[in-house]
């Protein structure tokens, strides 16, 4: 073929490579976080949980709003006596103002609990959006390692099947045993079963990336850990975690909700004052009309209604004493929350100090290894070593490689792990292209709402 046309031929097979659906389709780490971010069920749901949250701080407002109701009424009667027929139609229509003037600021205290509560929720939201983001950094960690473990154990079954031919071989010329055969045989039907089962890891793997990311996972490309992003230290970390995690943050806000709820339950002990307004129309006819009753007639009242409070069976003292309690409980769960996270961070630092250690001496350990099993084939065909000894010096290189996959995927996923224990596993942080979701929006359309049936989004 002539120079031109070759170089011609090569140049064409490069670019027709590089834009090949397989290489188009690549995914990358960020791309699979940017997916579960968006389509994961379970943060969707967390977050549809936010805004029902948000729709109990306009419910708290209701008891600073007037409430009108409208009625109506009417009735027809028939009477017969003396050779008489009377029948008589009445009428009554009205509408009624009602309106707290005080209340023992139970409302107060209702809408100041409801709005912790709306703060806690966004701050749990935050939390779940973390563990779905580090769950889809596992799970695609995992079917990485998962299918290089699958990858190896097949070169392993095709290593193990040439040893098994070439010890059959010898024994068929006089070189080798019939026990080099049965060995070389037994390693090669473990190989094929330990095949089958990285498959099938492989397999349970992919079906953990499409619940968590929503997608199956195609060409996935390698991923590095997040050490630009991680603290220079433990003890920073600890720090970052301790002011800044949301599991933390969500449980003082529930300390506050139950501070207020606690207030609002002792204002039932204290006076209510209401005002009321009415306008009503009666109407009454009479056939035959032998009263002069006949006719309509309209009347309006106002007024205003003290209630104080003097024994309720021990119910709102029973109430009072509950909501301290409860108080008392969200107080401890700080600190429970607290042991979590810091427990969290100092296994996830840990963890990741380890693999990369373990990454640095994996790398030895399988040029050493590699190295080992040249020189036991070299031996072994000059009669020095036994297929046994081969079989060994091969599982030795596999166990290595498959070691420094799983180390590998550690690496990454540790770092992942620290940033997410920290309460820094975000999508601004990360850099995800994908539009972040914002809690706030549907809170600030919904809290000062005074009528509508529809959603914010039109349902």
């Amino acid at each position: 073929m002539p120079p031109l046309r070759k170089s011609v031929l090569v140049a064409i097979l490069v670019s027709a490579t590089a834009l090949s659906p397989l290489a188009a389709s690549a995914e990358t780490i960020t791309g699979a976080l940017a997916k579960a971010y968006q389509y994961n069920s379970q943060l969707n749901a967390a977050r549809a949980g936010v805004r029902v949250t948000d729709e109990g701080v306009a419910i708290a407002k209701s008891g600073w709003r007037p409430t009108v109701t409208g009625s109506g009424s009417i009735d027809y009667t028939s009477t017969h006596g003396q050779g008489i027929t009377r029948n008589i139609t009445t009428g009554s229509f009205g509408v009624q103002i009602n309106q707290t003037l005080f209340d023992g600021f139970q409302t107060k205290n209702n809408v100041a609990a409801a709005e912790s509560q709306v703060k806690a929720s966004v701050e749990s939201l935050r939390n779940t959006e973390e563990n779905i983001l580090f769950n889809a950094a596992s799970a695609y960690m995992d079917v990485i390692r998962d299918r290089q473990i699958a990858a190896l154990t097949e070169q392993n079954l095709q290593f193990l099947t040439e040893q098994a031919r070439a010890a059959r071989s010898r024994f068929e010329v006089g070189e080798g045993t019939r026990t080099d055969v049965a060995q070389a045989d037994a390693s090669r039907a473990t190989a094929v079963a330990q095949l089958s089962a990285a498959r099938a890891t492989a397999l349970a793997s992919a079906a953990t990336y499409h619940q968590i990311v929503g997608d199956e996972p195609g060409k996935l490309k390698a991923a590095s850990p997040l050490g630009k992003l991680l603290p220079g230290n433990l003890d920073s970390a600890l720090a970052v975690a301790s002011a800044e995690h949301p599991a933390i943050l969500a449980t003082q806000h529930l300390v506050d909700a139950a501070a207020f709820s606690v207030k609002s339950s002792e204002g039932a002990l204290l006076p209510q004052v209401t005002a009321s307004a009415g306008i009503s129309d009666n109407y009454s006819h009479s056939v035959p009309d032998l009263t002069g009753t006949n006719g309509t007639s309209t009347s309006a009242s106002i007024g205003a209604t003290l209630t104080i409070p003097i024994y309720s069976g021990g119910r709102t003292s029973a109430l009072v004493r509950q909501n301290k309690e409860s108080l008392s409980q969200a107080r401890i769960q700080v600190d429970v929350s607290r042991d979590q996270v810091r427990q969290a961070v100092v296994s996830a630092w840990t963890q990741y100090v380890a693999a990369r250690e373990s990454v640095d001496a994996n790398r030895q350990v399988i040029d050493a290894a590699q190295l080992a099993l040249n020189g036991v084939i070299e031996e072994r065909n000059v009669g020095q070593r036994t297929t046994l000894d081969v079989l060994n010096a091969q599982n030795a290189v596999i166990t290595a490689k498959i070691n420094q996959a799983s180390s590998e995927r550690d690496v990454v996923v540790a770092s992942y792990a620290i940033l997410s224990a920290m309460g820094r596993l975000s999508v601004d942080r990360l850099g995800l292209p994908v539009t972040k979701y914002r809690p706030e929006e549907h809170y600030n359309a919904v809290k000062d709402k005074w009528y509508g049936l529809r959603t914010p989004d039109g349902r």
